[in-house]
Order: structure tokens, then sequence, then C-alpha cells
């Protein structure tokens, strides 16, 4: 099957050129994250780094493939145009405005809405560059060597400017994938970011192995673990309630219609990647204001916080459930869904329209919700379950798994559906010729 799929991405000219386009224009993002920005002494900023992986600079650092360890003009990345897009989607429900123009104006309200995440995407940038500037020039590496060559004005202006056009430039890329090439060109961004430091993962387990400070037989035992959960996370990702719905027949005119049955899908991981991001940035918080200050209370404050410890994973999992609650709440509105059911003459079995409709639906997702809540709680604990008991030296798991299993199954699915649609216009086609040779 593999095989017959590249035959026919081989002979679709269109999809080769998309194909093309995906991998050009993330080629393009990476060699910008080697580009550092000037007035940055970097070899004092990796040794900085080496000890904040259990910050929000690690985190984000991930996110952005290496990008802010180097503190490239693309160190940033594309989380400043994520958060803007959070921020606009959680205002959507509190502001009739926002509301309206996402639902009642099409096209034109999402086109504006775009228009104000990127205005959000810029103002959140400028105001992160001009923080992480001021933080590294009052910040050293463990040997006490200053970050910031030259620190003032001129660098921070600087570190403003590159990173501002640098996160419009990533914003621009992403937007020309989902164009011109394959897939959401957002998240390829992201998972690129996270697939760059792989070969790094690799090569530092086999310098482990090597000097034995890693045993063999804990190396194969993490293979097999990432195995099974690759598996896992596959089977839970696609995973779905599905609820049956019927449409009764009509009469308009002298046709009949209607009469079908049909089925309303409900992922058990709705909310996506969304909870674990905003819980870790909750709790890596304090830990990373422990590196801008000497004050005793948040040294210890940033000790409770430890991701190895009881209390960190307790509030970890506490926050990833709420947030897959919240985020489901805000995404998926059974209200609407019925509404629409309701008005397509379409009913769930056993269920009445109306409000009793959105009270089952509501109640269905809030059951799968809880499932899904509990499977990405697992996968992101399983990296501090590994490090406690284990000894492993880096993350394996958690947010990044998740990221890099969805968006490579999405990208498949969005190559295999472009297949299938250009297969089937390919037979409409043969059938639109055949008609016109016979006349009829």
């Amino acid at each position: 099957m593999a095989a017959s799929g590249f035959e026919n991405i081989a002979r679709l000219p269109e999809l080769r050129k998309r194909l093309f386009w995906t991998f050009l224009l993330l080629a393009v993002y990476r060699v910008g994250i080697h580009i550092p920005v000037p007035g940055v002494d970097a070899q004092a900023l990796s040794d900085f780094f080496a000890t904040v992986s259990n910050t929000l600079f690690g985190l984000f650092d991930m996110f952005s493939g290496g990008g802010l360890s180097n503190l490239s003009i693309l160190a940033l990345g594309i989380m400043p145009y994520i958060s803007a897009s959070i921020i606009l989607q959680l205002l959507t429900v509190v502001s009739p405005e926002l509301s309206r123009l996402s639902k009642e104006e099409g096209a034109a309200g999402r086109k504006k809405i775009t228009q104000y995440t990127r205005y959000g995407t810029v103002l959140i940038t400028v105001v992160q560059g001009l923080a992480i500037a001021i933080g590294l020039e009052n910040m050293t590496s463990p040997t006490g060597a200053p970050i910031v060559v030259t620190a003032g004005w001129g660098f921070r202006l600087v570190t403003i400017v590159t990173m501002t056009a640098g996160t419009i430039f990533v914003m621009w890329i992403g937007e020309q994938i989902t164009e011109k090439g394959i897939g959401n060109g957002i998240s390829l961004i992201i998972f690129a970011g996270i697939v760059a430091g792989i070969p790094r993962a690799l090569i530092n387990t086999g310098r482990l192995v090597s000097t034995g400070e890693m045993s063999l037989f804990i190396l194969l035992f993490i293979m097999a673990v990432m195995v099974c959960v690759l598996v896992f996370i596959v089977f839970m990702e696609r995973g779905q309630r599905r609820i049956p719905i019927h449409y009764a027949k009509r009469m308009m005119g002298r046709k009949m219609f209607g009469g079908q049955t049909t089925h309303l899908p409900l992922r058990i991981n709705t909310a996506g990647v969304i909870p674990p991001i905003f819980a870790s940035s909750i709790l890596m918080f304090p830990a990373t204001l422990a590196n801008f200050s000497d004050i005793e209370i948040l040294q210890r404050i940033s000790g409770w916080f430890n991701p190895t410890s009881v209390l960190y994973n307790v509030l970890f999992v506490g926050i990833i459930i709420f947030f897959c609650y919240f985020y489901t709440a805000i995404i998926f509105d059974p209200q609407n869904i019925a509404e629409n059911i309701r008005k397509q003459g379409g009913f769930i079995p056993g269920i009445r329209p109306g409000a009793k409709t959105k009270e089952y639906i509501d109640k269905v997702l809030a059951r799968i919700t809880l499932w899904g809540s509990l499977y990405i709680s697992a996968i992101c604990v399983l990296p501090m379950l590994l490090i406690a008991q284990f000894n492993v030296p880096y993350y394996y798991g958690g947010t990044s798994l998740l990221i890099v299993v969805g968006v490579a199954m999405d990208f498949m699915g969005k190559i295999e559906s472009y297949l299938i649609s250009r297969q089937y216009e390919g037979l409409m086609s043969k059938a639109g010729r055949v008609k016109g040779r016979t006349g009829k």
C-alpha cells in the first residue's frame, strides 16, 4: 500500500509541487534558527541554557527547535502567534463583538479575527523581546561570564526589532505552507522544531551508554516504552464516540428527501495539546522567576515545583484536567450542534430534539473528555517517572510527543485525502468523456 501511495504521488505533479513547497519552507525556517541576534556571547548563553531545562526557557526552546538557546532571529518561533490565537479564542467567549464576527460574518469575520491575531502577535513579540533582552543583561553563565557583551538600549532595540521581524517571518512561512503546501503550517513548524532535537538526543544517549552512565538494559527498556506509547497515542488520537443521528423523510415537491442515518463524531481528545502547554507554562513560571532573583522564598517555591516531585505532578494532572474541560467548552458548543441537527430535521434515537439533545451531547462529551484528560495526563507524567525511577537524563514523552504524533497523523491524512480527491476527479472526468462519446 505504501508503494502504491508513492506511485500515486509521483503521478500527481500538483501534489509533488505542494510537498516541495512544504519541505523548502521548513528548510528555510531551520536555516533561520542558526542566525544569532548580535551582541550575545554564544558560549555563555549555551552554558546558561544547560541549567534552565525545567523552566519556561526550556519549554520555549523546545518549541523553537533550539532557537532560543542560540538567541537566533527566530528565537520566539511561532509561540507568540499561538498565544495570540488562544487569547482571541478566550476573548470570543466573553466578547459579543468577537463572537458575532466568528459566527455570523463567515469568511469576512474570520479574516478580521486573523488580522487581530496578527496584531496581537506583534504586541506579544515586542513585550517578550524586551523582557528577554533585559533578562539576559542581568544574567550570567554558571562560570560568571556575562551573556550580553554590551548591555543597554542599543542591544534591547536590536533584540526587539530582530525577534519581531523573525516572528512575523515565521508566521508568514506558516501561512505559505498552509496555502501552497500540505497540512497546517503552524503545526508543521512546531513539529519541525521538536523533531530537530531528536538527533541531539540520540547522540547524547549513545554517549551515556558508551561511558556507562546508562546501562544497555535501561536503553532497551526505554525503546520498548517508546514503541508502546506511540501505539497508545495513535490509538487514542483516532478514538471517538459516534452518536447516531437519524433524519426523517421529507417531501419537497414530488421528491422524497431524508431518511438517512449518519453520526456525530466526538473525539476523545477534543482539546488537543493546548492543556499540557498551559499546565507546563503555569508550573514552570516559579522556576523561571527564580532564575531572575536570589530571593529566598522564590528559591524555596522553585524547589517545591521540581518536575520529579509529587506536588508538581499532582498539580500538573489537576491543571491538565481543568484545561481539557475548559478548552473543550470553548471550541465545542453542544447548543449550536443540537440546534443545527434540529433545523436539518435530524434527531438522536430516543432523545427529543432541542434542549434534551443538547443535554445528551453535553453529558457524553463530559464523559469522554474525562478519559481524554486522563490519557493526556498519563503521557505528560511519563517523562517525570522515567527521570525519577530510571535516572533518564532527558525528557521523553509529554507535550512534545503528543504534538509530533498528532501532526504526523494529520499530515499523512491530508496527503491521503488529497490523493482520494484527485482520483475521484479523475474518475468523474473519465465518466464525462465516455458520456460525451456515446452522445447520451
